[in-house]
């Protein structure tokens, strides 16, 4: 095949699945798994969740409409986030879908819904997470933005203005966003939604903690370890009969399966350094430029015997920082030499640019057969839909 491509290991993602699965069926079987469609879109990837019994997780209109068009069920849709417009909140309620209010503007709009009608409405709670996480967080001493705030009374006010309106919230949104992914951020997750139902004696029909998680990792927690510790702490309050358990799992379901394959296509030398340049760019696996370090190994052509001190290796786009690694005493890389990324299905088909090539293809390995599942997109895909009109 040519590369460059992504290409989904079948077998390891029904592995992830299945042990979340175990995991859920273990200590909180009252749960709906709302798989993160911002993590990874690719239609074949949403399909195969909605197969599995999930939910779509989506958190925009465009989400949403993705999401009623592959699930068969439109009620079967968790509808997060603060991009929401007016006419997808009212149809998601109305339609049965849990959707989690993020913005003052969203309360309003429940005045436009019939009051006599039952909704699955829950309230995304904003909480310090930092206080007691302390530099676990993402955002850090600066705080999250998204929800409404537990410790000012933000939140309370929107319970009450909710109630006022004629409306009963039926759950609560505990997602946030961590650094290290630790037990401890679920456990300080799963407190908090102890203190809001006893606070403020609720009756809770869902409590939504978010995704988030490690995933494909045999060094760091693992499904059980997180859903222990949240199931311990939340029956102090909770009855698992009546109360169902969201987790909203992206990057710990789709992330490890998936690699991607570059070819070496010359070698260079200057006064500084051996440059190895491939196929592939940083910007399909590292949209960001973040990652200081990438999990790879390399196949090669034909026996390597030299070991050289330093290659530097660049993907094929005109951007110097387009360098994926220092590859330090390893044996020579060669022209048609394959570099293998792993654990490269999260957050990167979604958000690769479209600099200067268009999207690669992908493809499934199912136990050995390998299928395409998108095509590498051309000047057709991309202008298509588009008025170039005439100049």
């Amino acid at each position: 095949m040519e590369t460059p491509y992504f290409l989904i290991n079948k077998q390891e993602l029904d592995l992830n699945v299945t042990k979340l699965k175990n995991a859920l069926s273990k200590f909180w079987s009252n749960s709906i798994i709302g798989y993160s469609y911002k993590t990874n879109s690719l239609p074949w990837i949403i399909e195969y969740f909605k197969n599995q019994n999930c939910f779509a997780e989506v958190v925009s209109d465009d989400e949403y409409s993705l999401a009623k068009q592959i699930c068969c069920d439109k009620s079967k849709i968790i509808y997060n986030g603060p991009i929401k417009t007016k006419e997808t909140f009212i149809e998601a309620l109305q339609n049965g879908c849990i959707v989690n209010i993020d913005s003052k503007r969203e309360i309003e709009w429940l005045k436009s819904l019939d009051k006599n009608q039952s909704f699955s409405i829950g309230l995304r709670v904003n909480f310090d997470l930092e206080d007691v996480c302390y530099g676990q967080t993402a955002c850090g001493s600066e705080g999250g933005r998204f929800g409404f705030c537990l410790e000012n009374g933000e939140f309370e006010k929107a319970l009450k203005t909710t109630k006022s309106y004629g409306f009963e919230i039926s759950g609560i949104h505990l997602h946030t966003s961590s650094k290290t992914r630790s037990v401890e951020i679920y456990k300080a997750i799963a407190q908090v939604a102890v203190k809001i139902k006893k606070l403020y004696n609720l009756n809770l029909k869902f409590v939504d903690i978010g995704g988030g998680f490690f995933g494909g990792l045999d060094n760091k927690p693992q499904f059980n370890d997180y859903l222990q510790a949240v199931s311990e702490i939340m029956k102090q309050a909770f009855d698992a009969d009546e109360t169902t358990l969201i987790v909203e799992p992206g990057m710990s379901l789709i992330g490890s399966p998936i690699s991607y394959v570059t070819s070496v296509t010359d070698v260079k030398d200057t006064v500084r350094n051996r440059f190895v340049i491939t196929d592939g760019s940083r910007i399909n696996i590292d949209p960001l430029m973040r990652k200081s370090s990438y999990f790879y190994r390399c196949d090669f052509a034909s026996e390597s015997n030299s070991v050289l001190k330093k290659q530097v290796i660049c993907g094929f786009t005109c951007m110097e920082n387009d360098r994926f690694f220092v590859a330090e005493n390893c044996n020579e890389l060669k022209v048609g030499d394959k570099i293998i990324f792993n654990k490269v299905g999260a957050y990167t088909m979604c958000l690769s640019p479209l600099f200067i090539k268009y999207f690669p293809p992908v493809y499934l390995d199912d136990n050995g057969k390998k299928v395409l599942l998108r095509k590498r997109w051309t000047v057709t895909e991309y202008i298509a839909g588009s008025d170039i009109g005439e100049n």
